[in-house]
């Protein structure tokens, strides 16, 4: 049997079990957006206390604001009524400490891969693409945290709240 074949099999168990409770409405009940990093190593969910259907989460290389990350979040905000959003990048991440240069090198893509040289800079950068877009009006608070790899602990780096 394959990896494919493995997952498959998980899913029929999974499948046989389902709770099809809560399945009717899209929204996420929290009206909460989490942007994270893909790694293995972040259980979004356990890390911020959070249950299916409770949150959208968006998960890209290093937990940054891409054009497909702001693609979601006008879905998530104006379709599914997401006031709330987080942006938790983390710790011992493949994207710190390395440059752009470096990343096309070992890739062979001439893309723009974001690299983080210092959490509270790229946070701002990030927060700041996320307030200022005009068709993300109806997020009304955001949030940058570093969470830790090691200790599973979040760090409160940046905080927004769209004025009254």
């Amino acid at each position: 049997m394959n990896r494919i074949d493995d997952l498959l099999e998980a899913n029929r168990a999974y499948a046989a079990g389902h709770d099809r409770s809560g399945t009717d409405d899209p929204r996420p009940r929290r009206r909460l957006a989490v942007v994270t990093c893909m790694d293995a190593r972040i259980d979004v969910f356990a890390a911020l206390g959070l249950h299916l259907g409770e949150a959208h989460v968006i998960r890209n290389a290093g937990g940054r604001v891409t054009e497909d990350v702001l693609r979601s979040l006008a879905l998530s905000s104006t379709v599914l009524g997401v006031d709330t959003a987080v942006v938790m990048q983390h710790t011992r991440c493949g994207l710190a400490g390395v440059s752009e240069a470096e990343l096309r090198a070992r890739t062979g893509a001439d893309l723009d891969f974001l690299p983080i040289d210092d959490h509270a800079a790229a946070l701002r950068t990030d927060v700041a693409q996320l307030t200022g877009a005009p068709y993300l009006r109806g997020i009304e608070r955001v949030a940058g945290l570093v969470y830790d790899v090691e200790t599973g602990e979040l760090e409160d780096v940046v905080r927004w709240e769209r004025p009254a």
